[in-house]
């Protein structure tokens, strides 16, 4: 397979080209860093929010509309950011791919962590009115504004950075910003509802998670804003040749991609938000007078935090198998194992108690590393780079929608609706097929050269694993 490809002469090499001196060395530590800090505090903020609407949000900004639709209205909450997603990845996604990477990560985060923070201080129904679930949702569509810009910059920040042969391993770290994520965010709600429990968290527990947004945003502000450009941008903007409409180039040329990693994702995000959308969680540690099994509540949060771990675990792995065997055989085999995990998970949490809930997410979370992991350098390595940035934030926040935007109201109307989780399993177990069939038609481009020189060669478009660079341009 090719490595590299050589530079026009005088160029200064870029991305996986550079040599792998002391400072670059530096550089890509730092940008590692920024990327594990800075999207595990963008999921912070995200999962929070989620795991709150599953736990209380419904009776304190919901209450008036009833005790079945309440839930149903605080659900929904946390599927109407996903709708916003796309607009923060046009915006973030032009001009990531005019202005740069670094400077759309810095403003994602301050969006999210202002969002995040806003939602901490917010007066309940019974202070403001109607004006309460209306300012909860303005902040939640901040946040899917935030998230929709986010995830590509810090993507790309990390994979373009890489030395080709590490790619797979770059990539997975803004990748594990989720889980990581959600196990911060597991722990705050499983710390506050020690310290209060009860009605203290129904009356201000629930906001400090909130409020602790505020430190987690100075961190990575600071760290964020001391990374060094991309140097896949670099190379463009020295040579202006940054593209003026990435988002209408990269609708025109890459549509079907788009469609295709779009649901890619779709087939994972889906049965991801069983957790980090708080579903599980609210299932189990809801009363059961609230439709839930009245499991307690720190013990519920503690195990999934646990299987916040075995997903992080999960998801390191997939980014090293995936250096070695290629993108597609390690996501293939992982949606064999992502349905595994799905099928007993219920059965698990119903019949289990809190080591059903234990057992039944850390099985699930193996195949959502698997799945999620390889799919940060697939998505780069399958976008040019003057359309990169919108390319791979479009596809993945049309993915959340069809995915995980409204999985746990989908999840709630299926068990309310048949009276089984088995409905659920069914529903689940579409969405992974539906992965499955996307991933087939995607191409391996395992180690396709990144830079913009390499776009602007015209080999780009027929480039394939194992055929050196000069022959692809050669149209060998």
């Amino acid at each position: 397979m090719s490595q590299s490809h050589l530079a026009a002469p005088g160029a200064a090499p870029t991305g996986g080209d550079r040599p792998d001196t002391p400072s670059i060395q530096r550089e890509r530590r730092k940008v590692v860093a920024a990327s594990i800090i800075g999207t595990t505090i963008e999921w912070y903020d995200f999962f929070i929010y989620a795991f709150a609407a599953n736990l209380v949000l419904a009776q304190l900004f919901f209450e008036p509309a009833g005790p079945g639709m309440m839930q149903i209205l605080s659900l929904v909450t946390i599927g109407l950011s996903f709708l916003f997603r796309p607009l923060g990845a046009f915006l973030a996604g032009h001009f990531g791919d005019k202005l740069g990477r670094r400077p759309m990560l810095v403003i994602t985060l301050l969006l999210m962590g202002i969002a995040t923070t806003g939602i901490g201080f917010l007066p309940t129904y019974d202070t403001i009115g109607m004006a309460a679930p209306i300012i909860l949702i303005f902040l939640r569509i901040l946040q899917g504004l935030s998230a929709g810009g986010e995830w590509g910059g810090a993507v790309l920040m990390s994979v373009e950075h890489a030395a080709v042969r590490k790619r797979g391993l770059y990539g997975i770290f803004p990748q594990l910003g989720v889980p990581f994520g959600m196990l911060l965010a597991s722990a705050m709600l499983a710390l506050m509802q020690q310290i209060a429990p009860g009605d203290a968290f129904l009356a201000w527990g629930w906001r400090v998670p909130f409020l602790f947004s505020l430190v987690l945003i100075v961190v990575g502000f600071v760290i964020r804003s001391s990374v060094e450009e991309s140097p896949v941008f670099t190379e463009m903007a020295q040579t202006k040749q940054q593209e003026s409409a990435p988002i209408a180039r990269v609708f025109k040329n890459h549509t079907p991609l788009i469609i295709i990693c779009a649901l890619f994702f779709a087939g994972n995000n889906a049965v991801g938000y069983m957790l980090t959308g708080g579903y599980v969680q609210g299932l189990a540690s809801r009363p059961e007078d609230q439709g839930g099994l009245g499991y307690p509540p720190v013990q519920v949060q503690l195990a999934v935090l646990t299987a916040a771990v075995v997903w992080a675990l999960s998801t390191l792995v997939a980014g090293i198998l995936t250096d070695r065997f290629g993108r597609k055989p390690v996501v293939t085999v992982g949606w064999f194992v992502q349905a595994a995990g799905i099928i007993p998970l219920f059965q698990f949490v119903i019949t289990g108690g809190v080591a059903g809930v234990l057992m039944g997410t850390c099985l699930l979370a193996i195949g959502l590393g698997l799945t999620y992991g390889p799919q940060a350098v697939w998505y780069a390595e399958s976008f040019p780079a003057s359309v990169r940035y919108s390319g791979i934030s479009i596809s993945y926040a049309i993915g959340g929608i069809l995915g995980g935007a409204f999985a746990p109201t989908i999840a709630q109307l299926l068990l309310q609706g048949f009276g089984s989780t088995w409905a659920i399993v069914g529903y689940l177990l579409l969405m992974t097929a539906i992965g499955f069939v996307a991933t087939s038609f995607l191409k391996d481009r395992t180690g396709v050269p990144l830079d913009h020189e390499f776009e602007q060669s015209g080999a780009w478009a027929s480039w394939r694993p194992g055929v050196s660079d000069a022959q692809t341009a050669n149209g060998a």
